[in-house]
């Protein structure tokens, strides 16, 4: 399964990085970071919150845009109206990188916009949390199908303590249960099935019902046009990740304004 391999590699390089720079060292740039946005509270604005994903490529499609520019791309989102953004930094499967996440926020910072920042790669360890905080990520992405109940539950607090907002993705019920006791206030509905690569709209309509209020809930995977946005709009969904849709066309920042437009 594609998981397991994503994940043997993320151990693996994951033992490279704390060996060249140790947990020590990295906490200490702790100190310097300015505080985190209020992530849940700004996707539960009125209508389908966007958030605009930087991917490069994936593991189902192959290379999707193998000369993007995180931190041009960053910007055109933020002007184009996104609510979140959100930096893929897994580097074998999806060709991301902190450095991508880092270069997002510095070209925001330089623009003078400041948008929600999510580090979406598949994290096992505090180490990552950290490195996610250091970037300038604001959200931390916790994949329920990657981790066992006392990792997510550990990883869950260890985020909420650096002061990142856990995001916590499912893709059907049995992850829903094993996630809705830690009280996450995001919840991400990914449509995609890991098993095949499939991805059906009908998960997050099956599973949104089963959320409770103090949830913002994300549809994830399988958003490209007006219609959808309408889907979602329906069934009371807080936001939508979008990366495909927007990576995949050459004005990025038209086709986000006509996605957004159909969402409120």
């Amino acid at each position: 399964m594609i998981l397991d391999d994503i994940l043997a590699r993320t151990h693996a390089d994951l033992a490279k990085r704390k060996a060249l720079y140790p947990e020590g060292p990295l906490r200490e740039r702790l100190a310097d970071v300015p505080p985190t946005l209020d992530v849940r509270g700004i996707l539960r604005n009125s209508g389908v919150s966007i958030v605009a994903e930087i991917k490069r490529a994936s593991p189902s499609r192959g290379a999707l845009n193998a000369t993007l520019d995180p931190a041009r791309l960053a910007v055109t989102y933020a002007t184009a109206g996104c609510d979140a953004i959100s930096v893929l930094t897994e580097g074998p499967h999806f060709h991301g990188s902190l450095d991508d996440l880092s270069a997002v926020r510095d070209a925001l910072r330089q623009a003078e916009v400041r948008r929600p920042l999510l580090r979406k790669d598949f994290v096992v360890d505090r180490y990552q949390l950290i490195e996610a905080r250091v970037g300038g990520a604001d959200a931390v992405l916790l994949i329920v199908a990657a981790l066992g109940d006392a990792a997510l539950a550990g990883l869950f607090e260890d985020a909420q303590e650096l002061g990142l907002t856990p995001w916590i993705e499912v893709h059907n019920q049995a992850e829903l249960e094993r996630a809705l006791p830690l009280e996450p206030p995001i919840i991400g509905i990914n449509n995609r099935d890991l098993t095949d690569f499939s991805v059906n709209l009908e998960t997050t309509r099956q599973l949104r019902p089963l959320i409770p209020s103090y949830c913002a809930v994300v549809s994830e995977s399988g958003i490209h046009g007006p219609a959808q946005m309408r889907e979602l709009h329906a069934m009371g969904v807080d936001a939508a990740l979008i990366g495909e849709a927007l990576v995949t066309v050459p004005d990025p920042a038209a086709k986000l304004k006509e996605l957004r437009e159909a969402g409120r």
